[in-house]
């Protein structure tokens, strides 16, 4: 029989900047454009829609 534990891994939640910039960057990949300026748009639609929430 074995005595090995169980070890529970445990991960830092990604900040919102770090999934913006990594779908910008493979938005920017897929569609040729600058991620740096998808960028800036996915933040002002973030400012603009803010309040809005998705359904579930």
């Amino acid at each position: 029989m074995s005595n090995s534990k169980k070890i529970q891994a445990s991960y830092a939640r990604p900040s919102r900047a770090g999934i913006i910039r990594s779908v910008a960057t493979s938005t920017a990949i897929e569609t040729g454009q600058e991620s740096r300026r998808l960028e800036e748009e996915m933040k002002a639609k973030r400012e603009k829609f803010g309040h809005l929430k998705l359904a579930i």
